[in-house]
């Protein structure tokens, strides 16, 4: 089977291989799990391998490579547009993925974080690596969705982040206005962050504009 056949050759490489075999179990896992990349083959058996990239860019902004047997230009560009990072036509070798893998983890900077990277703001603490957030000397059970907000906020400490900004970076898909998706996660942090929007420490609303992370004063 070429998927077991890829799965062995892509884990003897050294990578961790989760394989799934349609798109509904495909988005569970991203939506889930912190996934480094996916493999999206468009030959799927219950969606059209499009819609399940356009759905799948509603739950996560993971980098995908495409596998196909369309060569044809306008559905090579029909797929990009709908938000693959890369495709690859079949037939195709293990090796040949594996570049196109390892050169995507390069431009997306996937796997990359250097494992002393740490966010402090006060008693907040932020791993980006190991993807921890504690405060104090407390552990926050945060989603995978929450940790992605909070440790796109801790980047950049003091600045005001755009409602616009956060749903393009932490969320991967366009602004539209009215989107209550980040004000619904920003109320969960900041329960566990053991504040409110009223009475801020960390997490401030700036009216208008978006939020921002900063210590305590």
């Amino acid at each position: 089977m070429v998927q077991a056949a890829l799965v062995h050759a892509l884990t003897d490489l050294g990578h961790v291989v989760q394989a799934v075999g349609t798109a509904v179990a495909a988005l569970r896992e991203a939506g889930t799990n912190e996934l480094d990349l996916v493999i999206l083959d468009l030959g799927l058996p219950d969606l059209d391998g499009v819609a399940a990239l356009r759905m799948l860019r509603g739950v996560s902004n993971v980098p995908v490579i495409v596998a196909t047997a369309r060569g044809a230009e306008n559905s090579v560009v029909s797929t990009l547009n709908a938000g693959a990072d890369d495709y690859i036509v079949k037939p195709f070798s293990s090796e040949h993925l594996a570049a196109r893998i390892n050169a995507l983890l390069r431009r997306t900077g996937g796997s990359s974080v250097a494992p002393s990277e740490v966010v402090v703001l006060g008693d907040l603490s932020v791993d980006l690596a190991q993807r921890i957030a504690t405060l104090g000397d407390c552990p926050l059970a945060l989603s995978r969705r929450e940790f992605d907000l909070l440790a796109y906020l801790a980047q950049r400490p003091g600045r005001v982040i755009s409602r616009r900004e956060l749903i393009q970076a932490v969320w991967g898909h366009p602004y539209v206005g009215d989107d209550k998706t980040i004000d619904v996660h920003a109320s969960w942090l900041r329960r566990k962050l053991g504040e409110t929007a009223a009475h801020p420490r960390y997490l401030h609303t700036v009216r208008g504009v978006g939020f921002k992370l900063a210590a305590p004063e």
